[in-house]
């Protein structure tokens, strides 16, 4: 059971993961006007512009590293505590940032009318699924 929510997990990841080393390499799929997919990948007011490359291969490396301990918390004999809690801090990030999605706060920060609906629809749903996901691997880990 643990192995498939991890494999779930993982491909969540690995395809957030995927997109964002596109855009880490200028390219702009799935749209190809980069202020239009700025507005719907990122929907901070005004915005104009993908941010920094850098920053998507950030984002890239840090969701198939986290794709990579999904798969790891799946194995109950490796890692201990520290992969436990390495899976609770991976959990409060996507928690925080699915939860946060919700917000009238986060909504008056990111107003553009596509990321708003892809966030509602897509983004923070994945991001509360990948929470829990975190927190049922550890519960399985220690059960």
């Amino acid at each position: 059971m643990n192995m498939l929510f991890a494999s779930l997990m993982f491909i969540g990841l690995f395809a957030v993961s995927i997109a964002h080393l596109m855009w880490a390499f200028g390219r702009t799929w799935p749209i190809r006007d980069e202020k239009l997919l700025a507005q719907t990948v990122v929907g901070f007011k005004n915005i104009e512009r993908m941010p920094p490359r850098l920053a998507s291969l950030a984002v890239a490396a840090a969701t198939f590293t986290a794709g990579c301990f999904a798969l790891a918390l799946a194995d109950q004999d490796s890692g201990g505590w520290p992969l436990n809690l390495a899976g609770l801090g991976f959990a409060a990030v996507f928690l925080a940032r699915g939860i946060i999605g919700y917000t009238s706060w986060w909504a008056g920060l990111t107003p553009e009318p596509n990321f708003r609906v892809n966030d509602r629809r897509v983004y923070s749903p994945l991001c509360l699924f990948l929470g829990l996901g975190f927190l049922v691997l550890i519960y399985l880990r220690l059960t």
